[in-house]
């Protein structure tokens, strides 16, 4: 298949943002004082995570990407609106100075990861309210939504957005978290992975059960489509014309970390370029080989991922 021209859509993503910080080091020696590891840090490393990792990959697709989200008045919600300014995203990050940045620390040694530390906040409800109203005023320049929900309360009106992207006539692509998929109700496809979906439908025996399961769900969402990513299993999309599955991409894994960031970034641009389901799987699924293969929270770009679907 050929892709289609990525840089005529437009894209708004609304979510959960964090600053993914890496330290990578040396482990010579375990510690006197503890049964761990001892790591002599070389070079650190930012990257931004969840929502705004949704829009840099929608970025290096070649699109155009609008991200709206929450983060503290400090060192490293300024960082992350430098970094997201760097990869051409037009940002807008409504500042709760009541709240500290999300931040996942992550340290490495001998290129495996050793431990994460999360510095996590709620924001407030005022800072809530005004970032919805500009979510009802950018919808007119977007051709469809991405809501990345990651649990950190920067979603707390998704009911809302869906409403109202709905109205617009905007397509709306939702990344799930937790166990209660209701308030997804009326989005066009929701794209959980294999345990999010175990914690929501329980456990399945087999594909008839499982698809008997995503039905379900879907019907009782009101859904177009159901995504369930599967690991080693590849991917299902259950719609309401029938299922697609792609099998997974045949590589080495090396980090599975922001992988779904990018299924749902790939499939939305698609999506908005008026690509067909099968294509739109098929070219996340690619996206999702590809991205994989690399280490930390990184991105799939336009022409990588052009030459790997021919």
């Amino acid at each position: 298949m050929r892709l289609p021209d990525l840089s005529a859509a437009h894209l708004l993503i609304v979510g959960d943002v964090m600053l993914d910080r890496y330290w990578f080091g040396d482990v010579a020696r375990i510690s006197p004082e503890a049964p761990v590891p001892v790591v002599r840090i070389g070079r650190s490393e930012e990257r931004p995570g969840g929502a705004a990792n949704v829009a840099r990959n929608v970025a290096a697709l070649g699109a155009h990407a609008t991200l709206l989200s929450v983060v503290g008045d400090d060192e490293a919600g300024r960082s992350l609106q430098q970094l997201l300014a760097a990869s051409g995203i037009d940002v807008s990050l409504h500042v709760d100075p009541a709240i500290s940045t999300t931040v996942k620390l992550r340290v490495i040694g001998r290129q495996q990861q050793l431990l994460r530390i999360d510095f996590e906040t709620w924001p407030s409800h005022e800072v809530l309210r005004a970032k919805l109203a500009e979510f009802a005023v950018r919808l007119a320049d977007c051709d469809a939504v991405i809501l990345s929900d990651y649990g950190k309360g920067g979603l707390t009106h998704i009911g809302e957005m869906i409403r109202l992207a709905n109205a617009a006539g905007k397509q709306v692509l939702v990344d799930p978290k937790g166990d209660d998929f209701s308030k997804y109700s009326g989005a066009t496809v929701v794209t959980p992975n294999r345990a999010e979906l175990r914690t929501v439908v329980g456990r399945w025996q087999d594909e008839e059960e499982l698809a008997r399961k995503a039905a379900a769900l879907r019907e009782q969402l009101q859904l177009d489509a159901l995504l369930v990513t599967r690991s080693e299993e590849g991917m299902s999309l259950f719609h309401r014309s029938g299922l697609i599955h792609e099998k997974a991409v045949a590589r080495e894994v090396f980090d599975v970390s922001g992988a779904g960031d990018t299924v749902i970034a790939t499939l939305a641009v698609m999506l908005a370029c008026d690509a067909g389901w099968p294509d739109a799987v098929h070219a996340a699924n690619v996206a999702a080989g590809l991205v994989v293969g690399k280490l930390g929270t990184a991105v799939v770009e336009g022409g990588e991922l052009a030459a790997a679907v021919q």
